[in-house]
């Protein structure tokens, strides 16, 4: 793998980790009864995703360009998207073993805010008075009872599960699919390039219509005292096996989905 592959799969980690650790806020929001700030104070770790999304297309891009001028096959290219892919799956795993140090650090944060409710002090305070040393001692894995009691009632069902583990597959081939249909067939690869909301707009019209307000509206019954925290801890479990389960099934999807977007930039 040389450097350029590395920096590319870099970015797709900080993507996906980022991603994953959202589930988090949600119980960190319940903890500390301010969904509104904790969802404010996450997007500032959003704008760090997205930030790497915008370098990703163009370095990925880049390297599909190259390898096109230099020959390179498309059995080698698909190598490279496989890494990509990995990562992602890597990522996952990773934020669903962070979720609960996360959790108690953005709890902290959240209480910090309250007394200094401005961002650029709270990132001082983290940086140069002991916030960073927090996170060792909020350090913890995830609690084997929250996967041994799987089977007791979580609130998401097997359709939505499903359906999150579909749109996260989606999601996560999307851009990757655009590209390597590229590769493809180079003829169409500049109309290819602008082509992944074929694929992953299904991901987003599913995640906006179905997955975000369910969990939204089990995050207020928490709040509220209808459902207990622990059944929406197994349904963060479930969502975020799910997502996992996406990004491996993506693997399966990239070329087929690439196929697809060649035959819609020579139809157009």
């Amino acid at each position: 793998m040389d450097k350029q592959l590395l920096l590319i799969c870099a970015l797709t980690f900080i993507i996906h980790i980022i991603g994953t650790l959202a589930y988090s806020v949600r119980i960190a929001g319940i903890r500390t009864r301010r969904i509104a700030v904790s969802l404010a104070l996450f997007s500032i770790l959003m704008l760090l995703s997205r930030t790497s999304n915008s370098f990703l297309g163009p370095f990925l891009a880049k390297r599909v360009e190259t390898g096109i001028d230099q020959h390179v096959a498309a059995s080698t290219l698909l190598i490279d998207f496989r890494w990509l892919l990995f990562s992602a799956s890597l990522a996952t795993i990773l934020g669903a073993i962070l979720i609960p140090t996360f959790q108690r650090a953005f709890c902290r944060a959240v209480e910090h805010f309250q007394v200094y409710r401005s961002v650029p002090k709270l990132l001082l305070h983290a940086v140069f008075k002991g916030g960073l040393s927090y996170l060792k001692t909020s350090a913890s894995l995830p609690k084997p009872a929250n996967v041994t009691g799987l089977r007791e009632k979580s609130g998401v069902s097997i359709s939505m599960t499903a359906m999150n583990v579909i749109a996260t597959a989606l999601w996560t081939v999307g851009v990757f699919a655009a590209l390597y249909a590229g590769v493809l067939d180079p003829s169409v690869r500049v109309t290819s390039s602008t082509l992944s909301s074929i694929i992953n707009g299904g991901a987003t019209i599913m995640m906006a219509i179905f997955i975000d307000p369910h969990m939204s509206g089990m995050t207020d019954d928490v709040i509220e005292g209808k459902i207990e925290e622990s059944q929406f801890r197994r349904a963060v479990v479930w969502l975020v096996g799910s997502r996992l389960a996406g990004t491996l099934i993506a693997q399966f999807l990239l070329v087929p989905s690439a196929v697809v977007i060649v035959g819609v930039a020579k139809g157009l």
